[in-house]
């Protein structure tokens, strides 16, 4: 992967123009490969930035009621002023939108406006505006181009980088989809101040995933610095965005697709997606979930031997220092398995989970029902009183 590393965070070097510099990481994949920019204000740049990546004529902002009242305003005025012909798609808020049809609602207006290949989607808000919009641009004329501009932390730090694109079904999370690449990603972390609590909070579970997965330094700089990152002070905040993109930039430079190395960002999705199904995308953000997903998958490589008691207190302590819940929720062994197997990973009827060795170091590994079992019995079971 290519890098540049003109700054002390690996993957980051500063980009030109504007009042301020912005921190940029590159995703070195070949002709697909496109910038990751973070900077203040970078909202209403979204016209200018569009244009020097050579599109023009039509452009469709995807977002929903609440981000299109903070935001949409200006992102279609940057737009409107860069001569582009601008149409606002806006779909309901939540998970409950990631679903095959609000693609097809998005198609529908694609088709009446005439969208053709050259034109361009704007996917503004969190991860769920971002992967509809990637998927509909995927399959849309068999792909246009799309830009993502992620409004909440998880977006920023996670669901806008790498190209993986697509809607739920009822009996899983993000089993239609496809891997699509964006253009371009345009971070404004001003956006961040207008999150509710519990957004701002859920997001804190990708990045504490970032530091368990492959940097030790970014887990012991969350457990220095969570008071600061709470308060929203803007130095630690662009900081783990920044280095939470880069870790993500390198891992997708090595396997876009997801047949290896890529399988150790799902680290705490396992157990989170089962939980996010059977709560119906309902009961719990995606953070929360992953953040149960964590400590549990953690709790899960200590019972195997795989890792020492320290890596299970560290993450818990950390979880709950974020004001993330940590505690399973009263769930069956058996239906918590069903709903595992649904996981992407699952090879062979086998189901494969993300495991700490240490805080720093995963492994991917397949789970046998019979340790599974006695796993939840002996942990889960006595923690939430179900068994």
């Amino acid at each position: 992967m290519r890098v540049q590393t003109s700054q002390h965070i690996a993957g980051l070097a500063p980009a030109e123009g504007g009042s301020a510099p912005a921190q940029v990481v590159r995703i070195a994949l070949a002709d697909r490969s496109y910038d990751i920019r973070i900077r203040s204000g970078s909202l209403d740049e979204v016209g200018p930035s569009l244009r020097a990546q050579g599109l023009a004529g039509k452009a469709a902002i995807v977002t929903n009621p609440l981000i299109g009242r903070l935001y949409g305003r200006r992102v279609r005025r940057s737009l409107d002023e860069a001569g582009f012909e601008v149409l606002t798609i806006t779909v309901p808020e939540g998970e409950q939108s990631k679903t095959v049809r609000w693609t097809c609602a998005i198609l529908d207006r694609l088709a009446r406006a005439r969208f053709e290949r050259g034109s361009v989607l704007v996917a503004l808000g969190g991860g769920v505006i971002g992967d509809l919009t990637g998927f509909a641009a995927a399959i849309y004329l068999r792909g246009i181009p799309f830009v993502q501009v992620p409004t909440t932390l998880v977006a920023q730090v996670d669901s806008s980088v790498g190209g993986k694109t697509g809607v739920n079904h009822p009996l899983g999370k993000n089993l239609i989809g496809a891997f699509y690449q964006p253009r371009l990603v345009l971070i404004d972390p001003d956006t961040l101040k207008s999150l509710p609590k519990r957004q701002w909070v859920a997001g804190f579970a990708e990045v504490i995933k970032y530091g368990v997965i492959q940097d030790a330094e970014l887990f012991a700089f969350l457990e220095t610095n969570m008071p600061r990152l709470l308060r929203m002070e803007e130095e630690p905040v662009v900081h783990v965005i920044a280095r939470s993109c880069a870790i993500k930039a390198g891992v997708v430079a090595l396997d876009e697709r997801e047949a290896d190395q890529r399988r150790i960002l799902n680290y705490g999705h396992t157990i989170g997606h089962a939980l996010e199904a059977l709560g119906r995308y309902r009961a719990l953000t995606h953070g929360e979930a992953v953040a149960i997903g964590m400590v549990s998958e953690a709790e899960l490589g200590w019972y195997l031997g795989l890792c020492g008691p320290d890596v299970v207190t560290r993450q818990r302590a950390l979880v709950q220092a974020a004001g993330l819940r940590d505690t399973p929720p009263r769930v069956s062994g058996r239906r918590l398995w069903s709903a595992m197997q649904h996981d992407k990973k699952v090879a062979d009827g086998r189901i494969h989970c993300v495991l700490p060795k240490e805080i720093g170091q995963v492994i991917v590994a397949p789970i046998e029902r019979s340790a599974f079992d006695a796993w939840f019995a002996g942990t889960w079971a006595k923690r939430t009183g179900r068994s």
